[in-house]
């Protein structure tokens, strides 16, 4: 199988973060780790392509390069507020209607907005921009709190750091939890994250002695014990319905909602990293039994603990393959409400990842 070809498409002034974050996921050969992706940025003339900082990059592939391209990547999109060159939405709808995957990160959704490929359908973007890219775009389904929103074959998300959630789950969705897994832990950083961008915007809902920072790391930290709602309102010494309140506030999603998340999660590593029974597994994250974590395995993620360890364990990954069974078929909600982790790749259900925690 040949390497999978993501062409990043750049602009001046260029957003070099963004940029960087799909360089890092896609464009980086990493000691033990298999290569699945050729990386190659071009733009619409090819040279110095300034930065929004004042640097400069030198490009020195033009829009041909997307003809082969299997995904495009619009790395943010600075001239937003001005027309798109006709060229360059030409060749974004000519790639879509060869089958390349697009995707946009942050301000890059209206590139595809403007380019009529969004219209009836759900994206996201910085929620700066959310009810701008609805304004202008009415016929766009805008999801203002997504962290990101995979159609298949067209994928946007929310700013900045949100693209490397997307990326990450490009990532996974193409070739396994494992793989995606591996890499985030190179970015060191998590492989998901909890909520949607609500958590981020304009100003923190409650004051620094109301964060939960200190009780979801406790809480971290011990999965293995028998935790309820009730626990995590005792040792944040507030009353359960508080507690609800700032997890909603802060997390976008429930105390209990968001404990189970942290269960399966850990659950998914163990399986991934290690060879301990689904007993021991079960008994390490506070899920009781074995019985237990294979029923929540299969409401949440739609497949068996087993399953999972074939798909996406240590000789699935350390071996010349890496997982590419599809789990699950789709993910809606907060924290992977009803469904998995595979995605509809190109013809199921869309996903909408605020915070995929499992």
């Amino acid at each position: 199988m040949g390497l999978h070809r993501v062409v990043a498409l750049v602009q001046p002034p260029q957003a070099e973060f963004e940029l960087a974050s799909v360089a890092e996921v896609f464009g980086l050969d990493r000691p033990h780790l298999p290569s699945r992706y050729e990386f190659t940025v071009c733009t619409e003339r090819p040279g110095i392509v300034p930065t929004k900082t004042g640097c400069a990059l030198s490009v020195t592939t033009g829009l041909d390069a997307l003809t082969g391209a299997d995904t495009v990547v619009i790395p943010a999109w600075s001239q937003k507020d001005m027309p798109a060159s006709p060229l360059v939405l030409k060749e974004i709808r000519a790639a879509h209607a060869r089958g390349a995957r697009l995707v946009a990160i942050c301000t890059g959704a209206f590139l595809l907005a403007e380019a009529g490929l969004l219209e009836g359908r759900r994206a996201t973007t910085h929620w700066r921009y959310a009810a701008e890219l609805a304004a202008r775009y009415p016929g766009v389904e805008v999801d203002a709190d997504a962290l990101y929103v995979d159609l298949g074959d067209i994928a946007t998300s929310a700013g900045t750091a949100a693209g490397i959630d997307l990326c990450l789950h490009l990532v996974r969705s193409d070739h396994g939890a494992a793989l995606a897994s591996k890499i985030a832990r190179h970015m060191v950083m998590p492989p998901h994250r909890e909520g949607g961008q609500r958590q981020y915007a304009v100003e923190p809902v409650e004051e620094a002695s109301e964060s939960l920072a200190a009780l979801l790391e406790w809480a971290a930290e011990h999965l293995h014990l028998p935790l309820t709602v009730d626990d995590l309102a005792e040792r944040g010494r507030v009353s359960p319905r508080t507690l609800a309140r700032r997890f909603d506030d802060q997390l976008g999603t429930s105390p209990g909602q968001w404990l189970l998340s942290q269960r399966i999660s850990a659950a998914q590593a163990l399986l991934e990293d290690t060879d301990l029974p689904v007993e021991g597994i079960a008994a390490r994250v506070g899920l009781s039994s074995a019985l237990n974590l294979r029923r929540r395995f299969r409401d949440r993620l739609g497949t068996t603990p087993a399953a999972y360890r074939r798909a996406f364990g240590r000789s699935t990954v350390d071996g010349d393959g890496v997982g590419s069974d599809r789990v699950g078929s789709e993910t809606v909600g907060r924290d992977m409400v009803g469904k998995g982790m595979g995605g509809k790749g190109r013809g199921g259900e869309d996903m909408v990842g605020r915070g995929m925690a499992g």
